[in-house]
């Protein structure tokens, strides 16, 4: 099918969606993009605008839907980037990866598609192909890809050790039968078990019932833990201080829900 090419006017709509992305105004692009659909169904570079608004919305096999069709878009590198992050988030990493080396292919210098394939290779257990991607997204945008905060792993543990004994004897108590685990990254069929896959970004997570949900009549299963996912955490922290509040924070949320609360009494409760 052909497309007309979008008017002046809707061009600078599109360019009102990226913005609203921007400023973290995602209803409001959301309703941005709607609209424009409403009028031009289909065409390849609103699909495109779309997938990114689902991308924040936390939407990712809905992104991939949105970019089926838009490979004729006006911008095949990020046609390809939105898809490899789409993928990314629903742990399908050899796609992503293959996505990710299209989008650098059209634009080398694509520095977001090569912070991708640098985390990408991390889970495909290739840190050599990861610290060159890496090395090159800061190479073009030193700004926004900074290195990764680096600390030694004992002094990583007993920030976990620390935000332990901060607990409650109560909590603490709770867990001499819920090891914490620290792990570099979640496993593939940690992300999976789910429907849709937990984002490969994951800071912490809890693997079991709760104690809500027990009972004295429960068979033996899968090993319960908690686990924290130490690259996750030191990429998304600027500093040691930070790094603290965070991994303090992921423990707590994680021992909530050991404790049977969901998602909103975390909010409640500043955890969420």
């Amino acid at each position: 099918m052909s497309y007309a090419t979008l008017s002046e006017t809707e061009w600078s709509q599109v360019s009102r969606t990226w913005d609203l992305l921007d400023q973290g105004e995602i209803e409001k692009a959301r309703t941005t993009v709607d609209a424009l659909l409403r009028a031009r169904p289909g065409h390849p570079d609103l699909r495109i605008v779309e997938a990114a608004v689902c991308l924040d919305e936390g939407e990712a096999a809905r992104a991939l839907e949105s970019l089926a069709g838009a490979e004729r878009s006006a911008d095949p590198a990020l046609f390809f980037y939105l898809r490899a992050v789409a993928r990314f988030e629903l742990a399908r990493f050899e796609p992503a990866r293959d996505d990710a080396l299209s989008a650098v292919a059209v634009t080398p210098d694509l520095a977001e598609a090569h912070e991708l394939l640098s985390r990408v290779y991390e889970y495909l257990d290739q840190p050599q192909q990861a610290q060159e991607h890496a090395a090159e997204a800061r190479a073009i945008d030193p700004a926004s890809f900074a290195p990764p905060l680096e600390i030694p792993e004992p002094e990583f543990q007993a920030l976990v050790e620390e935000s332990l004994k901060e607990l409650p004897e109560s909590f603490r108590r709770k867990l001499d039968e819920v090891p914490v685990v620290v792990d570099e990254l979640p496993r593939r069929e940690i992300l999976t078990a789910e429907d849709p896959p937990l984002p490969p970004d994951l800071l912490g997570l809890f693997v079991g019932r709760s104690l809500l949900e027990r009972s004295h009549l429960d068979l033996p299963g899968t090993p319960e833990a908690i686990y924290l996912f130490r690259r996750n955490l030191l990429r998304f922290c600027t500093n040691r201080e930070e790094l603290a509040r965070e991994v303090r924070t992921t423990v707590q949320h994680e021992v909530g829900h050991l404790l049977g609360l969901d998602e909103d009494d975390l909010e409640d409760l500043g955890l969420a």
